[in-house]
Formats: structure tokens, C-alpha cells, sequence
């Protein structure tokens, strides 16, 4: 299969680019070696191997359980101090999901229910290029801080590297990111300033009854007539709460009442669980408020009861405007600017790099990677999704690019 081209240019791109086969080599280990959160061993010991054959400066381990950091220091100041920042963070996230895959390449995962489908086993590969490179050229006077977070998925890895001390210890004065999107076209990188992903949001709603017989069904309070009327009900929030000029989504996603076998009993119980993804944090105050009263009301109507948890899961990865500007800029320099898409439009998924961003200043890239024609532009999370090797070189030059440019000799 002929390699597709990248239209991409620059000193870090065409150095990378010679050990390319390598990088490859190490991303499809990983991907035949998917494991979850926290429990990233092999991952880890993996990714600390490959540092250290790099020949960076030092190796962290163990924040965030199974979480690595790496510096590189670049050339000493000369003369008076230097008052550009000091120490630039790059991160990759290293976890998997629990998911079955239905690929058939030589490197498909060889844990059962467990895949990289997310692809980041990709992200960690591109990070330890961008990490060979700067070692090899140091052509920057600082300290690129490269940052291997595990769970992302779900876990808050990103939060429980930052509980660990990841900022105190490594005091980045500003921290980037980039996730691969099989729905953007190849080599295409995109960003914008101010919201980029969602805050994840989850929602338990357990409505409390009387069961009984579905033949007497008046001497219940059926948990099941509740829920319908809420589930109903909740979609009212978004589209008669809410400015038209806010975004949100509300989604009940699962119901669970009863015995699946039992077509004449009617449960005393019933949960429902969803999720809300708003960008805004009052906007996501009022969809909870709302959403509490108005399950309480409606059981309360029928002689039930209605208890909401409501778990603020992951904040919305905000980028601030700044740094987005300027990694738009370095993209441009790399791609040219007809491959940015300088205000890609957000996206209601999630992501736990939003703790960083809450921390410090910095920016979310997503770098594009469908390819329809070779079958890699299945969705992320998709059981047949795999990462595009294709666009390793680059996505190591674009963080490497982006240490050259914040700290320029």
C-alpha cells in the first residue's frame, strides 16, 4: 500500500519523517497492548523505554498512578535573562476502552474487550517523536515538558496527575494538546479559540413507587409511568429553558425497572441514567437546577418520589485565546494556512485535558486523520476504528513546533 502523501514542510517535519517506520512500529505495540485506566503498566514501561532511548534529561513516573513525565532542556540562556516562559507542556493520553475489536490487521489488540479506539496509542507515539526530535536538535532555550497522562477515559487522569503535584513539580507556563479526527480530512488541523470540547455531565435519576400487579395497576404508583413522563419532560429543558443562543444537550440514555421476564409485575423502581454536555457553567447550573425540580415535580404528581444525582464529570476544555492564536499560527507554518481551520466548530464530546486548561493557560488541536479510501475514517469509538499512521510524522512535528516557537533561541 503506496504511503499517502502529507502536505506538510519545515525542519521538524522532514527530520521526524526519516524515523517514521520507527514510530510505526511503536503505535501499533501499543495498539495490540490496549489497557484501561490506571492500569497502563505495559503502556508506561513502554513509553519510560522509549524516553530513555531518546536521551531526554530526566524521567517522572508515578503521578497520576501510571502517569510519566519527561523533560527536555534546551540551550542555556546567554547574557541577560531570557522573559520568554520557561517550560512548555505537550501531553498524550495512553489509555484504552473496554471495547471488542473487529479489525484484522497484524497488530490488533490481543486483550479481549479491550482496544485502543480512541487513538491514543497514536497521541503517545507522536509525543515520543516530538521527544526524539528535540533531544537530537534542541533548538529551543527552555524546558519542553512532555506530559504521558493516563485515563482519560472516564478516569480524570488529567485531574489526578494535576492532585499529584504534575503542576508544582513541572510549572508549565503553558500546556498543549491534540487529538487525531477520522472526520476531518488527512493533514487538516483545526482549533478554535474559547470552547473546544464539552463539559461532561452525569445524570442518575432513581424514581421510587409502589409496585404491584399490571392487572390491578391502580393499587401502584407505577415508577414506570413516571419515567415516561420525565424522560418526556426533560427534553423540555434544552428546548424551552434555554436561549437559543445557548448550547446544550440533555440525553437519557438508559432505563432499568423490573424483571425483563415479568410482563405482569410492575416494579417498585426505576433508574434512569443520561448525560448533559453544555460549554457554559451557567448554563449547566441551570440545566441541573431545572432538571431536579422538574423530575421531583412529576413524581410528586403521581405519588412518587424522584431523587437526582447529578456528577459533574469533566469541566469544557476551553482554550484560551492567546494560545490558541499562537497554535494556529505554528500549525499554519507546518501545513499552510489552507489546512487550519482557525474556528473548527466545538464539539459536545469530552475530554479530561479540560483540568489542565483550568490550570493553565494552552490549547486543544484536533489533527485530522479520515482517509476513507484505506478504511480509516471509522468513528472514534467505533469497534473498527483504527489510527492513521500516516499522520505521525506530523502530529510529532506540530508539538515539537509548538516548543520551538514558545521558546526561540
Amino acid at each position: 500500500m503506496a504511503a499517502p502523501r502529507l502536505l506538510a514542510t519545515g525542519r521538524a517535519f522532514a527530520h521526524i519523517a526519516q524515523f517514521h517506520p520507527e514510530l510505526t512500529a511503536f503505535r501499533r505495540d501499543l495498539h495490540a497492548h490496549p489497557e484501561l485506566g490506571f492500569e497502563e503498566v505495559y503502556t508506561s514501561a513502554r513509553v519510560q523505554e522509549a524516553l530513555r532511548l531518546c536521551g531526554v534529561d530526566e524521567v517522572h513516573t508515578g503521578l497520576g498512578k501510571t502517569g510519566v513525565v519527561a523533560l527536555i532542556h534546551g540551550q542555556p540562556c546567554s547574557g541577560a535573562a531570557d522573559s520568554a516562559p520557561r517550560m512548555i507542556g505537550l501531553r498524550a493520553d495512553m489509555d484504552a476502552l473496554p471495547l471488542h475489536e473487529h479489525n484484522d490487521v497484524a497488530w490488533k489488540s490481543a486483550s479481549p474487550g479491550l482496544m485502543h479506539a480512541c487513538g491514543h496509542d497514536g497521541h503517545t507515539a507522536m509525543l515520543i517523536g516530538a521527544a526524539r526530535y528535540l533531544v537530537e536538535t534542541r533548538q529551543f532555550r527552555g524546558t519542553a515538558c512532555l506530559i504521558f497522562q493516563p485515563g482519560e477515559e472516564g478516569y480524570a487522569g488529567a485531574r489526578a496527575m494535576i492532585e499529584d503535584g504534575l503542576f508544582d513539580r513541572f510549572p508549565c507556563a503553558q500546556v498543549y494538546a491534540q487529538h487525531n479526527a477520522p472526520d476531518v480530512p488527512l493533514g487538516v488541523i483545526g482549533i478554535t479559540p474559547g470552547p473546544m470540547q464539552a463539559a461532561v455531565d452525569r445524570v442518575e435519576i432513581t424514581i421510587t413507587g409502589q409496585g404491584g400487579h399490571g392487572a390491578r395497576p391502580h393499587q401502584t404508583v407505577d415508577p414506570v409511568l413516571v419515567a415516561g413522563h420525565i424522560i418526556t419532560a426533560a427534553q423540555s429543558i434544552v428546548a424551552r429553558n434555554l436561549s437559543a443562543m445557548d448550547q446544550a444537550v440533555l440525553s437519557i440514555c438508559s432505563m432499568q425497572g423490573g424483571h425483563p421476564g415479568a410482563m405482569s409485575v410492575i416494579p417498585g423502581e426505576v433508574t434512569l441514567v443520561g448525560t448533559v454536555r453544555t460549554y457554559s457553567t451557567s448554563v449547566q447550573a441551570h440545566i441541573e437546577n431545572r432538571l431536579t425540580h422538574l423530575c421531583q415535580g412529576i413524581a410528586q404528581g403521581f405519588g412518587a418520589t424522584a431523587k437526582v444525582h447529578y456528577e459533574r464529570v469533566y469541566p469544557a476544555t476551553v482554550n484560551t485565546v492567546p494560545e490558541a492564536h499562537f497554535a494556529a499560527d505554528v500549525a499554519a507554518r507546518l501545513v499552510g494556512e489552507d489546512q487550519v481551520v482557525r474556528h473548527m466548530t466545538p464539539s459536545m464530546g469530552g475530554e479530561d485535558f479540560a483540568f489542565m486548561l483550568q490550570a493553565k493557560p494552552g490549547a486543544y488541536m484536533r489533527i485530522g486523520q479520515g482517509q476513507p479510501a484505506l478504511g480509516l475514517s471509522h468513528p472514534l469509538h467505533n469497534s473498527r476504528y483504527d489510527f492513521n499512521d500516516a499522520i505521525l510524522p506530523l502530529g510529532a512535528a506540530l508539538h515539537a513546533s509548538l516548543i520551538e516557537a514558545a521558546l526561540p533561541l
